[in-house]
């Protein structure tokens, strides 16, 4: 993006922004250990919208891994007794690939230099949280509470993109203007929802990344 003399705040989405995803991969591996085609497991999460229930805080960990015992044993799986907690987590965080640390490094770079305010939006939940704290300290870096100034999620504050709600949120308890504001997201849904409240929206598109739509600023 181009340098904008307004632009005081730079919230970032995590998935496809920072750490590359896999969104089918945990659906792909439970799958694999109950022994169960892909799509009928598919099938499964969209009736049920566990994914969402947990990622808006509708249930916690225990509740989410609960849940997917639950799922499994409308099979009566034999298999099901053995999925202990780390095996349910260990399947969920497949969904994050590695974490590319230039991508964290410029996040660095773009708080270092005083110019913006940096604030994450992400939906997501505890279990992958977790897992993406790990994953920073493995590689030196801080954490995302140390990363950004505020850290917005959605299985915490019971919202998720692309609700306006969810925007309008962030902009009050931050004080910031939507004019003033970049927000970077994968999900075109999400970037339209944000531009609706004025906010300055940039889809990230593969091959390019935040360093790339950051290299102006």
């Amino acid at each position: 993006m181009h340098p904008n003399t307004m632009l005081k705040n730079l919230i970032f989405d995590l998935g496809d922004v920072i750490i590359p995803i896999d969104m089918g991969a945990p659906i792909r591996n439970f799958a694999e250990l109950a022994g169960l085609p892909v799509e009928e497991v598919t099938a499964l999460w969209k009736q049920h919208n566990l994914w969402l229930q947990y990622e808006t805080g509708l249930v916690d960990d225990d509740g989410f891994r609960q849940g997917v015992r639950q799922l499994m044993q409308q099979h009566d799986l034999p298999t099901n007794e053995a999925w202990t907690d780390e095996i349910i987590d260990t399947a969920w965080n497949t969904i994050l690939l590695d974490l590319p640390v230039e991508r964290v490094d410029r996040i660095l770079e773009l708080k270092a230099s005083g110019r913006y305010r940096l604030f994450l939006l992400s939906n997501t939940n505890a279990i992958h949280i977790r897992q993406v704290n790990q994953m920073l300290m493995a590689l030196d870096r801080p954490a995302l509470p140390n990363l950004f100034e505020r850290v917005f999620l959605s299985h915490e504050i019971r919202m998720a993109k692309p609700a306006p709600d969810i925007y309008d949120y962030v902009l009050r308890e931050t004080g910031i203007a939507a004019a003033e504001t970049a927000f970077f997201d994968d999900n075109a849904a999400n970037i339209a929802a944000a531009a609706v409240l004025g906010i300055q929206a940039v889809h990230v598109v593969p091959p390019k990344t935040i360093l790339e739509y950051t290299a102006h600023l």
